[in-house]
């Protein structure tokens, strides 16, 4: 069965502590259970999640739905947002995990890459770099997430046309954010065996697209 990997970058700067990081969690776990019960996701879905903040972590390496142990996400008490060494590690992830197809064999459908920030990079000057590498890679979708109203979404514009914001930073919002995220990767795992592009279903009211 090729494989359909999924990652998702999350910022855990110190910004995000309390209800906001709360509400991240929640919405994880309903994400993998959403998945779990959609046939097709469970047998090609593969998820990801890095972390980013003053450090960089891969808190789940690239893992089917139905093994994935998710760890409880935390925030620091304070400092920068580095987004850029996320989209370093990333790229490193991708070409290390992502089997890619030859003459002789299939390899994984495009990956699915989604990154949720509340403010803005702190590392531009790598981040704009990054920006060039990661579009060298072959993704069916890159979707930028700008969660709250401190976010920075002209940042995530300059990677991605798929940016959608969130006014608030409540568990309602992340819980219909992280719903569509599982109705993005449901329709990725039934439709990449037809194209290799990705049409993404429209966000909730609770979300807004940045045009």
């Amino acid at each position: 069965m090729r494989r359909l990997p999924v990652y998702l970058l999350i910022d855990t700067s110190g910004s995000m502590r309390g209800e906001a990081i709360a509400s991240v969690n929640v919405g994880l776990n309903a994400l993998i259970s959403c998945l779990r019960k959609d046939p097709q996701a469970t047998e090609s879905a593969c998820i990801s999640i890095i972390t980013f903040d003053k450090e960089v972590n891969n808190v789940v390496p690239l893992t089917e739905i139905a093994d994935i142990q998710l760890p409880e996400i935390t925030t620091p008490e304070s400092g920068p947002t580095h987004l850029g060494k996320a989209l370093q590690l990333f790229c490193q992830k991708i070409d290390e995990e992502v089997v890619l197809s030859t003459k002789e064999r299939k390899g994984d459908w495009m990956p699915i890459l989604f990154i949720m920030t509340d403010g803005k990079p702190s590392d531009i000057l790598l981040y704009r770099e990054m920006i060039v590498e990661v579009k060298k890679r072959k993704l069916a979708a890159i979707i930028g997430c700008a969660a709250g109203l401190d976010a920075k979404p002209e940042y995530l514009k300059e990677l991605t046309d798929n940016v959608i914001s969130l006014d608030t930073t409540d568990s309602a919002t992340f819980s219909q954010y992280f719903k569509w995220v599982s109705d993005v990767v449901g329709i990725g795992g039934r439709s990449m065996g037809a194209t290799d592009t990705l049409t993404l279903p429209p966000p909730p009211s609770e979300l807004h697209s940045i045009i």
